[in-house]
């Protein structure tokens, strides 16, 4: 079917309106966006380099992944937070930066490669762009609008995600030291979960369940597996914070 009779079978002109450019065993294609909606982007690699500019102030890098098992490129601070929190989401199953080049015409020709796409456990695929509302600028709007509509006309989501809130991201940094499953001993797990089964205090619960220095960083790597789970949105995690099994009260 061409991408015209497409177009007109779903009844959504954007399936014809965009393009998506990106690589394919390392060879760079375009297709038109009804062509692309089954493709497995949360395996793409980046269509571009990731940018360090001299003197400027964001921070590029690397992050792994805990869920992938990979590294994941992201251009700044603010990046790699939402990175943090999509890894910690037992929603997502795969995640890719700068996964492809979405073309489009609006009287010039425009454009947008996305920081992320991401894959979720019901298969629906999700579009994220990271900055923060004081920085988006006309360009970045009309850019983000776009996005927003092909992603509509193909079923993904799209997420523009700004800054995180300060005290639930301080704590999900933390946690995300210990997002490695090197970091889970199973015979230590089993003493936590057990002793967490009734709410009491992070430290003096390790404390029951071990030396400290061997208990904390699995209990650390339960709370960021939302095996054990307290309080992260209203105040800073601390020895006296209130730790149950995600199944206690």
């Amino acid at each position: 079917m061409a991408v015209g009779e497409l177009a007109d079978a779903y009844a959504d002109p954007d399936l014809g309106a965009f393009d998506l450019g990106f690589l394919e065993d390392g060879v760079r294609v375009r297709r038109s966006l009804a062509a692309c909606w089954g493709v497995r982007f949360e395996r793409a690699a980046p269509v571009r380099p990731f940018r360090w500019p001299q003197g400027g102030r964001s921070f590029a890098g690397w992050y792994f992944c805990a869920t992938t098992g990979e590294h994941i490129g992201y251009e700044s601070w603010l990046e790699r937070d939402r990175l943090i929190l999509l890894d910690a989401d037992p929603q997502v199953t795969g995640i890719a930066s700068q996964p492809f080049w979405l073309h489009w015409h609006d009287g010039r020709r425009r454009r947008h490669a996305p920081d992320y796409f991401v894959r979720l456990a019901n298969g629906q695929g999700r579009v994220v762009d990271v900055r923060a509302a004081d920085r988006v600028d006309e360009a970045a709007a009309e850019a983000f609008a776009a996005t927003e509509r092909a992603c509509r006309a193909v079923g993904w989501e799209f997420v523009r995600a700004g800054v995180a809130d300060p005290v639930p991201m301080a704590n999900m940094r933390w946690l995300s030291r210990y997002r490695r499953r090197r970091c889970l001993r199973q015979d230590v797990a089993g003493r936590l979960l057990e002793v967490f089964s009734e709410p009491q205090p992070l430290r003096s619960g390790a404390a029951v369940a071990g030396d400290p220095l061997v208990v904390l960083p699995v209990l650390f790597h339960l709370l960021w597996s939302g095996a054990l789970v307290t309080d992260m949105i209203s105040r800073l995690l601390g020895s006296d914070s209130v730790v149950h099994t995600a199944r206690g009260q």
